[in-house]
């Protein structure tokens, strides 16, 4: 385990599209360089490496990065538990995107790629959905883990990046899910991509991402995190897929507005963007006006709720011990006053939270515990996390990380700049 603080010089040039003009907007001094290893100890998680992040805004495509991102901090190993497959809420998600998949392009005795595979659930299930074949590239896949086995299935995987060296596997999708953001050279990969396709312009090219989007206008600080070294809205997205050639079909927005889906094609002369999704780069702009003005309101909002929990001496919990919970114990002050974290992912359980060390639990842990107050990371899953407490006899009062009301804010018309 690594320990100490990272440095990183900063890069002022957009590396989505070579633009300088740059616009810095949001830093975060000493977040934790992994917020999903696995760390064993309370001790290895207090004492945890730290970088800084500083989000750039790039004023000629809308794309941002965080300019002081050094890979060299990130480890992505078997040790790394990413996994949302034992949530039976993001279980259908998946299951629906990749039936949506094999039904719209025939994906039937086909060849499929996924670049950046996890532990390769989604790989399997659209692979035996249409008897498909499928190669998967991830360096934390772990084989076994899979929920979804089927010998029928003919499926490799590669426990490497996908890169250069691997532009010789061709398939009839080339899927890339939740991986993108986490690389900083993400033009490269997209370059990379388009050149392993050639002129096969029949094969479908998918990629979900996070959609800063959402996370700008909702003021969704729980969403910025150091792995996450690339953001992308609608409109940035889409522009970058078409200065590499690709003709984009599709470009919605799913699962509550989280993720960015986009299929496209590829060709020799794409074409301008004409999409409703695909916002202009002054609308970008403004949201991160937006975001820069709510931002502190928003952590005083939750230390004065936190402050409150602790005078009334209530027991806190928060529930999902991944990406979000790192940066709001990491963000929030006061909130090394929560003492648990509770994921359903049994890999996750018996753990620490890098950077704060509080122990991840499964959920029957708090029928002895009995918290009053259940602070839920992702509000897609409160239905489902109401149903275990309910299961468990239990009736905490349960709050969600959503951009609180405007009346428990201070007045925004008395911002700064406004």
């Amino acid at each position: 385990m690594k320990t100490g603080h990272g440095t990183a010089s900063e890069r002022l040039d957009c590396p989505a599209c070579g633009s300088r003009h740059i616009r810095k907007f949001h830093e975060i001094r000493n977040a934790p360089t992994n917020s999903v290893l696995n760390i064993h100890t309370r001790e290895a998680a207090m004492g945890f490496q730290r970088a800084d992040i500083f989000l750039a805004f790039c004023q000629g495509c809308g794309f941002i990065y965080n300019c002081r991102f050094n890979p060299d901090l990130v480890q992505y190993t078997s040790e790394c538990e990413e996994s949302q497959g034992y949530s039976p809420t993001f279980g259908a998600f998946a299951k629906k995107l990749a039936r949506y998949l094999v039904e719209k392009y025939a994906l039937y005795g086909k060849t499929i790629i996924e670049i950046g595979c996890g532990k390769g659930d989604f790989l399997n299930f659209i692979c035996r959905l249409g008897r498909n074949s499928g190669i998967g590239f991830d360096p934390a896949y772990v084989s076994g883990r899979t929920t979804y086995q089927d010998s029928a299935a003919a499926i490799r995987f590669v426990k490497d990046y996908y890169s250069e060296r691997y532009a010789g596997h061709q398939g009839d999708l080339v899927c890339c899910r939740m991986t993108i953001e986490h690389i900083s050279e993400a033009a490269e990969l997209i370059s990379t991509v388009r050149r392993s396709i050639g002129d096969r312009t029949d094969t479908v090219v998918f990629f979900q991402v996070p959609d800063v989007a959402r996370i700008l206008r909702d003021c969704a600080f729980e969403d910025i995190y150091y792995e996450h070294c690339s953001y992308f809205s609608p409109g940035s997205f889409a522009r970058l897929f078409t200065r590499f050639g690709f003709d984009i079909i599709d470009l919605k927005t799913a699962y509550d507005d989280q993720y960015i889906l986009l299929e496209a094609r590829p060709t020799d002369q794409p074409q301008e963007i004409e999409h409703p999704l695909a916002e202009s780069v002054a609308t970008s702009n403004a949201w991160v006006d937006g975001f820069r003005k709510v931002y502190p309101f928003a952590l005083q909002h939750w230390k004065r709720q936190i402050e409150r929990y602790k005078h009334e001496s209530k027991k806190v919990i928060l529930w999902g011990g991944g990406s979000k919970a790192v940066t709001f114990l990491n963000t929030v002050e006061g909130s090394e006053f929560i003492a648990y974290v509770v994921d359903i992912n049994p890999y996750r359980q018996q753990t620490f939270m890098a950077g704060t060390g509080q122990k991840i639990v499964a959920p029957t842990f708090l029928k002895e515990y009995r918290p009053d107050i259940v602070i839920v990371m992702n509000a897609i899953y409160r239905e489902e996390i109401q149903g275990n407490l309910s299961q468990l006899g239990l009736q905490p009062l349960m709050l969600t990380l959503q951009r609180p009301p405007a009346e428990n804010m201070i007045d925004e018309n008395h911002l700064p700049g406004t």
